[in-house]
């Protein structure tokens, strides 16, 4: 298996495409922490899914978005496993609304829990990872925030600004053997767009080149193969898995 003895943290791996990537990265042999932060019945199933599929793992709860909380779930893994070796930063959240109508609390809330969230987990597992010189960071971000989305101000910034954390961080931890790379979904199957009504997914397929939207396991895979060593050669890159929406 492609992952055998890693050790994985998976933040927002409760449900959707954060539970998706759990179960692939588990399935190629990685013990994975479940981060959550409020649905732990859910982040419950997820690891129950991982050990009816011969996986293992354990359920973490922590506010990814508040530094000190990182930094305990962090220095917990690092002092039970002596190791982290893959990082995926999927935890986030949506308040869409038009800039004219945004409240401050809406963007700050988003900019919060999608960015800042990512940056605490990179810099707290980034000094372990250079003192193994190894180590895999994937982060979640969004066909928004390469592409923009009107009502998506709060969501693109954040977005954006993990692509650019991302390039950076590339930058400063290649020599130490460690990738740093981004993967940005475009319309996938979760909660989040069970939502939208039949006649806006209808015309947003109509956008997609491929017709049709993605699965959370289409992000799995990307991030499964990004994880790898067969992708020790790939940092700092932007990864659209999108049907073709963004080219």
């Amino acid at each position: 298996m492609r992952l055998d003895k890693k050790v994985a943290l998976v933040t927002g791996a409760a449900k959707g495409i954060g539970r998706a990537i759990a179960l692939k990265l588990s399935s190629e042999g990685a013990y994975i922490i479940v981060n959550y932060r409020g649905s732990e019945d859910k982040a419950k199933e997820t690891l129950e899914l991982i050990k009816s599929l011969n996986g293992d793992g354990e359920i973490y709860k922590c506010d990814v978005s508040k530094y000190e909380d990182s930094k305990q779930m962090i220095d917990y893994i690092l002092e039970k496993h002596s190791k982290l070796d893959i990082l995926v930063n999927n935890a986030g959240i949506t308040k869409d609304n038009l800039l004219m109508k945004m409240s401050e609390e809406e963007f700050d809330k988003v900019i919060e829990s999608n960015l800042k969230s990512a940056f605490n987990c990179m810099q707290l597992v980034s000094r372990a990872m250079i003192k193994a010189r190894s180590g895999r960071i994937i982060n979640i971000s969004s066909v928004s925030g390469v592409m923009g989305n009107a009502g998506q101000v709060n969501y693109a910034a954040a977005k954006a600004g993990m692509v650019g954390m991302t390039k950076s961080a590339a930058r400063e931890l290649a020599s130490r053997g460690i990738t740093v790379n981004a993967i940005a979904p475009g319309f996938i199957e979760t909660d989040m767009t069970a939502v939208l009504s039949d006649s806006i997914k209808e015309a947003v397929v109509q956008n997609i080149p491929v017709k049709a939207f993605g699965k959370a396991e289409d992000i799995a895979n990307a991030v499964c193969f990004l994880s790898s060593e067969e992708a020790r050669y790939i940092t700092g890159q932007v990864l659209c898995v999108d049907g073709g929406l963004y080219m």
